[in-house]
């Protein structure tokens, strides 16, 4: 049996080559994560009822529970979009966002703005299908029949609105994310 002898022209050549694969093994990593990473879309509407203003309510009280519409997603574009995912983008202190759901507009015979919790006109939610756990598709140059809502809870009073409703979808396989206009302040009332 013979003993393998390291020199140190060997122990270089080992490093080296162990560098270069430590390299090109990151190099893959972060060419892959950057395919997954969304990129900024533009399909859906910008125009909607909702990014004219803001939905509110100035006597609002603590520990209620509010249902806040997002914008109906309207497909611009050529192509199907598959929405995966939606969010506030900026939620007050005093604010906090229990869920996200997804409703079939006809289940709620339209659109509910902003409703409050156990109010005679809110649509009971927990008995309504939920869209949210499956991607929602909204054919190309269509309005979406089904709706994003964010049910939020009073903890504080809230110093500020929530806004910025985004939008996370796939469409002809690339990721995007797309911020459309919307705002809703809740007020507590003494």
């Amino acid at each position: 049996m013979t003993a393998s002898r390291v020199t140190p022209a060997s122990s270089a050549r080992t490093r080296a080559a162990s560098l270069l694969l430590a390299v090109l093994a990151l190099t893959g990593c972060l060419l892959t994560g950057d395919a997954d990473r969304p990129r900024p879309g533009d399909a859906l509407a910008t125009d909607g009822a909702q990014s004219s203003g803001v939905v509110g309510h100035d006597h609002a009280r603590l520990g209620q529970t509010w249902y806040f519409a997002l914008p109906v997603p309207v497909n611009e574009s050529a192509e199907p979009v598959e929405i995966t995912g939606v969010a506030l983008e900026h939620v007050p202190v005093g604010l906090k966002v229990v869920r996200y759901g997804a409703y079939d507009l006809e289940d709620t015979e339209g659109l509910p703005l902003l409703v409050r919790e156990g109010d005679a006109y809110t649509p009971d939610f927990d008995r309504l299908r939920d869209h949210a756990a499956r991607p929602v598709v909204v054919p190309a140059r269509r309005e979406s029949r089904i709706f994003y809502l964010a049910e939020v809870r009073i903890t504080s009073p809230p110093g500020d609105t929530a806004r910025g409703c985004r939008f996370d979808y796939t469409q002809g396989g690339e990721v995007h994310h797309q911020t459309l206009d919307c705002e809703v302040g809740l007020k507590v009332g003494r």
